[in-house]
């Protein structure tokens, strides 16, 4: 995944999301705030770009103090398909299993793909 830090690359990202609203609505607050200054220390990683097909935002990783806080660790996700979306689930170091986390989006199918991936991996969703 990539992280966007380039100002003109997170105005085109916020131009695109706006498009999509409500459904972009958690993801593109965080691009936002990101784009403003960051006071949040949040991160926006895209799998390509400019094509992308899924959209996450979290926390920096350097922010993180307790791997179990699945509070702090915050994901908002939106995605263009859901292919995208299990991929990033099941093998990218954007979500891991070191940290317990919640995520957050407005699609269809997220929480169905999250219970998939879960299954397969046998662990436990709340």
């Amino acid at each position: 995944m990539l992280i966007l830090r380039c100002p003109a690359q997170l105005q085109l990202l916020e131009e695109t999301l706006r498009k999509s609203l409500p459904t972009t609505l958690p993801v593109l607050g965080t691009v936002m705030t990101v784009a403003r200054g960051n006071p949040a220390s949040h991160e926006v990683l895209v799998d390509s770009w400019p094509h992308f097909g899924i959209v996450l935002t979290r926390l920096r990783l350097e922010e993180h103090k307790d791997p179990r806080d699945y509070y702090t660790n915050q994901l908002s996700v939106f995605y263009r398909d859901k292919g995208a979306l299990q991929a990033l689930l099941e093998g990218t170091e954007a979500v891991t299993r070191e940290r317990a986390f919640q995520i957050m989006g407005m699609q269809d199918g997220l929480n169905e793909a999250v219970q998939e991936v879960a299954s397969a991996r046998g662990l436990k969703v709340e």
